[in-house]
């Protein structure tokens, strides 16, 4: 994956908008950041269950890592972008803004997008 396949997905989901802070791309709802990509667009930061990710890390951990100690207080996962795959990438995107979002929200995305955000 790479950012340009994500940054029209990120702006086009309700609620959400893109922001560059200190040249780093960001989507955020509200002031909350739930996708923020490395100055080199290399890395993609996501909000993520703080219980799930050891698991996820532990799983396949050639794609994913832990945030930096200071983020581990938030629920934060860390992607290299070139390891995952157009589909995965969107799929994480999505769940990220869907942790931010109020269900109601979430629901209508399920239903305009049935076949998932591939």
């Amino acid at each position: 994956a790479v950012i340009d396949d994500l940054r029209p997905l990120g702006a086009g989901l309700e609620r959400s908008y893109e922001v560059y802070v200190r040249g780093r791309l960001k989507f955020r709802v509200n002031q909350i950041v739930y996708v923020a990509f490395s100055l080199d667009e290399t890395v993609m930061g996501f909000a993520f269950p703080k219980d799930e990710r050891a698991a996820l890390v532990a799983a396949e951990p050639h794609k994913f890592r832990l945030p930096r100690p200071s983020d581990l207080r938030f629920n934060w996962v860390v992607a290299i972008l070139a390891e995952l795959d157009r589909t995965e990438a969107r799929e994480l995107v999505v769940d990220a803004w869907r942790m931010v979002v109020p269900q109601k929200v979430s629901r209508a995305y399920d239903l305009a997008h049935p076949d998932g955000p591939g």
